[in-house]
């Protein structure tokens, strides 16, 4: 959760105009182009045509620039033959016009042929077709005509500028922010007086080197000039002035412009007064017309009618190309055109003063509850939550936009709201990694590997706490373990022991087993914890049954070795019994308590009596019913007060021979009349058992009862239980 708030406050210092991340900008201009790209209309505009000084007209005209008188008939055609609204340059003249060759004629008249009155006569009754620069700007002074100029870095300064749209003054004491020229290139005097408005070239480039805006208003001196395509507006729309209401400020002295107003239509700006350029496609959104064809009156009448001339090139050389969101190579005069377009559409972006506020309130609003909410959701929740969002945070975004015009912030809010669900994944790993590890930590020891993975999916349901469950328990004894210590090495008795156990543990961990602990040559084992398992009995049979059989593998390696052969006795019980991380304040262990492990215990002793390597308890039979028991005896063992029938697991059921079947049931018949003390035919069935199977002990073993309960008699009431007074 810290971490959430100390992002939520690195965004909020962005958003809040404190201190500025370039990356974030950054991605805010690719947001806003991508947005731009989104909307653009990519239709043509029939109002505006790029008078275009092409390759055509070059080859056709002659190179560039071409003599004034050339580009007065040029504008005289366009309203004259064509009836167009206005014409602008994207052009300055800032040089007199030499090609008449009258600087040369004038030059002779003051020298060699002074007193030639033939000569001054023919010089003065030429000189109006002679002064190109004179023709051209009487040609301008007749019609809706604005010339362009530049404005810049550099302390050049040539030609000269119109009147400022205001002066500095015009503002009273207020500071405008504002883009600031130190030089320029203008037109010449006489061009500027006749022209009907003039404007700056100005496009401002973005730290990324892109054209976004345009300076609607440049400072230079003491004045504030107007773009051309203002300029252009103004003219188009009767000359009108352009009118600015500036509100007060909220702190210090420093205002701002939101609007400069033109009849009525109202063109936004933004904090230095600039306006965006609403770019209508990449290209084919302007139709271009070869200014040859003008001059050459080629074109038909009525196609430039009442339209927007402003004149460019597109010849190799002069052509002035701008990196912008639509293309990396575009047209600088198609900058003009477009934000000629974007004012009589009323289309101009809006990126008034008070985003910064909602900038600050939506990485708040966002910011802070997710800050506080995701670190105790679920990997589920959280994607869900963030992804909603993200879709209101640009649904509301691209809606203000569309409709609206407004330019909110969105890359600001979109990456804290990528950066809060990452760190909150990335918190929820590391902490789910730990419960892993915690997980494996507790139970690594006890539990099969692939049951330690499955609890760490859900760590929180596992722990060292005692709880009461139905489980089974094994345990496990190796027969005369004694005398075979006595007589191995000490360490020829470690190297068969680790041998042996490892062996036994593969096999109950293969059966889910957890491994309780380890006491000499015993081993103690259950199942249904820490993993709940709803097949526990079954599973504790299948292990005691593999271990037998991997006992009997194990045979031929032991012999190799010179160890003895082992045999083992294993007793299996389930019910009710207490489990959890037990012992004292110096030792604790992960274990089982309770009388149903009790019972387990003594049923691997009595394995020793009756000669079997497996006994279960009834429980166990009724609950793991895939197999083939042996019923053996019903005993009360010691520290017990109830019988308890007890069994030896032969195999799983189809698994078992048929002989061995028929030898159970047999059995089975002896024990039935056992039990009713028909002693000469239990005797009979158990002396043919013996016959065919004489090392078996547990037949043995009931013909000594036999003998003995014929001369001791266990009375009437005799249940056929027997009891056991050790364990």
């Amino acid at each position: 959760m810290a971490a959430g708030l100390a992002l939520v406050l690195a965004f909020f210092v962005h958003e809040g105009d404190i201190y500025t991340y370039r990356f974030i900008q950054q991605m805010e201009l690719w947001a806003y182009d991508a947005r731009l790209r989104l909307f653009m209309p990519n239709t043509l505009d029939p109002r505006v045509i790029i008078l275009d000084i092409d390759e055509k007209s070059l080859n056709a005209e002659g190179r560039w620039p071409w003599s004034r008188n050339k580009v007065a008939t040029m504008v005289s055609q366009l309203f004259e033959r064509y009836h167009v609204k206005v014409v602008a340059f994207d052009i300055a003249f800032a040089e007199p016009d030499t090609s008449s060759g009258l600087e040369t004629l004038d030059e002779m008249a003051d020298k060699e042929l002074k007193d030639n009155a033939e000569f001054q006569k023919f010089l003065q009754a030429r000189r109006p077709s002679l002064d190109y620069d004179k023709i051209f700007a009487d040609t301008v002074g007749k019609y809706p005509v604005v010339l362009g100029f530049f404005l810049g870095g550099k302390q050049d300064r040539a030609g000269v500028l119109p009147p400022p749209v205001f002066n500095a003054d015009s503002f009273g004491n207020y500071t405008i922010p504002h883009h600031l020229a130190t030089g320029y290139s203008g037109n010449l005097g006489l061009l500027q007086k006749q022209a009907a408005a003039a404007g700056h070239l100005y496009p401002a480039i973005d730290f990324d080197g892109v054209t976004r805006r345009v300076p609607i208003f440049m400072r230079f001196g003491d004045g504030y000039y107007e773009a051309l395509s203002l300029a252009v507006l103004r003219t188009y729309m009767g000359n009108l002035p352009a009118r600015v209401k500036i509100p007060p400020p909220a702190v210090g002295n420093v205002t701002t412009i939101p609007w400069v107003q033109v009849g009525n239509i109202e063109i936004p700006l933004d904090n230095s007064i600039s306006a965006l350029i609403p770019y209508r496609g990449a290209t084919g959104v302007y139709r271009y017309v070869s200014a040859t064809d003008v001059l050459r009156g080629t074109l038909p009448p009525e196609e430039l009618r009442d339209k927007i001339i402003i004149v460019g090139t597109s010849a190799q050389g002069l052509l002035d190309l701008r990196s912008t969101p639509v293309s990396e190579a575009y047209p600088g005069v198609e900058v003009h055109a477009n934000l000629v377009s974007g004012f009589l559409d009323n289309s101009i972006m809006h990126r008034p003063d008070y985003v910064l506020l909602i900038s600050v309130l939506t990485i708040l609003v966002i910011g802070l509850p997710l800050a506080f909410m995701l670190p105790r959701l679920s990997a589920t929740m959280s994607t869900a939550v963030t992804v909603g969002t993200m879709v209101v945070l640009v649904a509301i975004n691209l809606y203000v936009w569309r409709q609206h015009h407004f330019v909110l912030n969105i890359a600001a809010p979109f990456l804290l709201l990528i950066l809060l669900f990452l760190l909150n994944m990335a918190w929820g790993f590391f902490m789910e990694t730990r419960s892993r590890r915690l997980i494996t930590g507790l139970f690594g020891t006890y539990v099969p590997k692939e049951l330690v993975a499955e609890m760490s999916k859900n760590p929180e349901e596992y722990s060292m706490s005692g709880e009461s469950r139905d489980m089974t328990v094994l345990f496990s004894d190796v027969r005369d373990f004694t005398s075979i210590s006595e007589g191995l090495t000490p360490e020829g008795l470690k190297d068969m022991m680790n041998a042996y156990l490892t062996e036994m543990t593969e096999v109950i961990q293969e059966q889910r087993g957890t491994i309780d602990k380890y006491i000499g040559d015993a081993i103690m084992a259950f199942w249904g914890a820490p993993l709940k398992d709803a097949e526990h009995a079954t599973h504790g049979v299948e292990a005691a049954l593999a271990m037998q059989k991997r006992i009997r593998k194990l045979d031929g390696d032991f012999i190799k070795r010179g160890w003895p052969i082992l045999n083992i006795g294993v007793g299996l019980n389930c019910g009710e019994m207490n489990v959890g991380d037990m012992g004292s304040k110096f030792r604790r262990a992960y274990t089982v308590m309770g009388d149903a492990v009790n019972l387990g215990s003594r049923l691997e002793g009595l394995t020793k009596e009756y000669g079997v390597g497996i006994l279960v308890s009834e429980t166990i039979v009724k609950t793991a019913q895939g197999f083939v028991y042996r019923e053996i005896d019903k005993v009360v063992v010691k520290g017990r007060q109830e019988g308890v029938s007890i069994y030896d697991p032969i195999g799983k059921v189809g698994e078992v021979t048929e002989t061995t079947l028929t030898e159970i049931d047999r059995f089975h018949k002896a024990l039935e009349l056992y039990r009713k003390q028909r002693w000469d035919d239990a005797e009979q069935i158990l002396k043919t058992l013996t016959a065919a199977a004489p090392d078996t002990k547990l037949y043995r073993l009931y013909l000594k009862r036999i003998e003995h309960f014929r001369n001791n008699s266990p009375g009437a009431a005799w249940n056929g239980l027997w009891v056991f007074t050790t364990k």
